[in-house]
């Protein structure tokens, strides 16, 4: 049972893809909760998530270049960094898009 569970373990770490879907997921999830508060929030979906997903791939490669996780490991400080970054690019987009519709 003990290398049945370790296996399993050593197959989650091993995985290359691992670090890049917690990325995705954590951008994916901000988006959605981000569509819950309308201050600002366009009529489009596509904008905020093609924003939420480029982001968050952005935000996971420098969490990786800062030592925190990396394309093959689950690591909290990663889907942080993530998750935060991901939070103040829809509200620095939900700013302009509210200044520019007010000037027009």
């Amino acid at each position: 049972m003990l290398t049945a569970e370790l296996s399993w373990q050593a197959q989650i770490t091993n995985n290359r893809l691992v670090g890049v879907a917690l990325w995705l997921l954590g951008g994916v999830a901000v988006f959605a909760g981000s569509r819950a508060i309308a201050p600002g929030r366009p009529a489009g979906l596509a904008l905020e998530l093609v924003i939420a997903i480029l982001v968050s791939f952005a935000a996971g490669l420098a969490a990786s270049a800062r030592d925190f996780g990396g394309w093959a490991e689950l690591d909290w400080r990663a889907g942080a960094f993530v998750i935060v970054s991901t939070f103040a690019a829809i509200g620095i987009s939900r700013s302009i898009h509210l200044a520019t519709r007010s000037v027009a």
